[in-house]
């Protein structure tokens, strides 16, 4: 007889009720099994307390008790939710002639059973309906599997469905970010071989050749920074980011910063204003915690509503920190949330701007120096955008 146990290997339980101990301990010799605990009670109410804390695949019930009977019990049981599905089966020593059978089956019962009671049978009967309940508990335990996986398979899905509308979004930030720069440089030929057709060389000039060429040069290197992004998170996932830790110094690494971007903090209205206390020296990568910091910068100037950017830096014996701190509208927490995953971009005066690449890319860089940058923010209080590194030390 096959009687399987359930997922978490417990015994299969059944319950025994009679009022009279020599009649438990003959029922329980006779259904006991190493796979199976069977509980006793002697009266209807402890028998109560029992189904309401175990699972049971099956009850056997003596019809004549004291107090609570069998059949009472029954109805009970039929009664609640939790114990309606258990299987009943009577014992009486009463004559077939009171028909208790009868009323028996009318309270539920699956089978009725007369004392003196034929061993063989009674375990035949346990057998079964272990075995069904065996059964019910796999069917449940499969059914839980396949909800499980039906859950996994949508949340895969919906990650699938989430990756593919980033890929097509992202190639349509790329195709928009890099046809800026492209149009500018087209329009820029365009008008230059208008001005050769016509052999208008003076538009040719020292001073006008100086300006095409800077223009030219800013729009080559957004396209370059773009293509830097790209080939940068493509070095992250695949795990072959580069890191070539040098002796660094950061305090003039931010005054040269914030000196070349000068002319952009102009456009954008701002200013910045650096606090450093003196020198701050490290075992880092120069041209990475650059391109960190530079992000930080760029970020602060666009996000910042034209308000002063404030850079400070600060060190311990073991660890450098850079602050960079807006007065722009900030940051809710839901972006908070989301702001260092790849192509998340913030609004800046109203218009998404980049790929939504910069912070992700920057955080890598961080992380890949055992260091944190984190953000702090309240909406219309600003953003402190926060790099710590560990200052190590050089290899011997």
């Amino acid at each position: 007889m096959n009687t399987n146990k359930d997922s978490r290997n417990e015994p299969t339980k059944l319950l025994i009720v009679d009022d009279l101990p020599e009649n438990l301990r003959a029922l329980n010799a006779v259904i006991r099994a190493d796979d199976r605990a069977v509980y006793q009670a002697s009266s209807g109410e402890e028998a109560l307390a029992l189904l309401l804390e175990h699972d049971f695949a099956l009850a056997i019930l003596d019809v004549q008790m004291p107090g609570m009977d069998g059949f009472e019990l029954a109805e009970l049981m039929r009664g609640t939710d939790k114990t309606r599905h258990i299987p009943i089966v009577f014992v009486s020593a009463a004559g077939k002639e009171l028909n208790y059978a009868f009323k028996g089956y009318e309270t539920g019962a699956v089978d009725f059973l007369y004392k003196p009671l034929d061993p063989d049978a009674v375990r035949s009967k346990v057998n079964v309906f272990v075995d069904l309940h065996c059964q019910r508990m796999e069917i449940r335990r499969r059914s839980e599997e396949q909800q499980a996986t039906n859950n996994e398979l949508r949340a895969a899905q919906e990650e699938l469905h989430y990756a593919l509308r980033m890929r097509d979004e992202f190639m349509s930030m790329v195709a928009h970010e890099l046809r800026t720069p492209l149009n500018t440089l087209y329009l820029e030929t365009q008008m230059r071989r208008m001005q050769l057709d016509r052999g208008n060389l003076e538009a040719f000039g020292a001073e006008s050749l100086e300006k095409m060429v800077a223009r030219d040069g800013r729009q080559i290197q957004s396209m370059i920074r773009l293509i830097d992004d790209m080939l940068d998170v493509s070095r992250i996932r695949s795990g072959v980011l580069s890191i070539r830790p040098g002796w660094t110094e950061l305090q003039d690494m931010l005054q040269r910063l914030t000196s070349d971007l000068s002319h952009q903090a102009q456009a954008a209205g701002a200013v910045f204003e650096l606090d450093v206390k003196g020198p701050v020296n490290g075992w880092w990568d120069e041209f990475r915690i650059e391109q960190v910091i530079v992000n930080l910068l760029t970020n602060a100037l666009r996000y910042g509503g034209g308000k002063p950017v404030r850079v400070t830096l600060a060190a311990t014996e073991e660890h450098a920190r850079v602050d960079v701190i807006d007065q722009g509208p900030g940051i809710d927490d839901g972006l908070q949330a989301r702001l260092f995953l790849p192509y998340e971009r913030g609004v800046g005066n109203g218009v998404p701007s980049g790929l939504g690449l910069g912070l992700y890319i920057s955080r890598q860089l961080a992380e890949a120096h055992q260091g944190q940058l984190t953000v702090t923010s309240k909406l219309g209080e600003g953003a402190r955008f926060t790099l710590v590194l560990p200052r190590g030390t050089p290899p011997v």
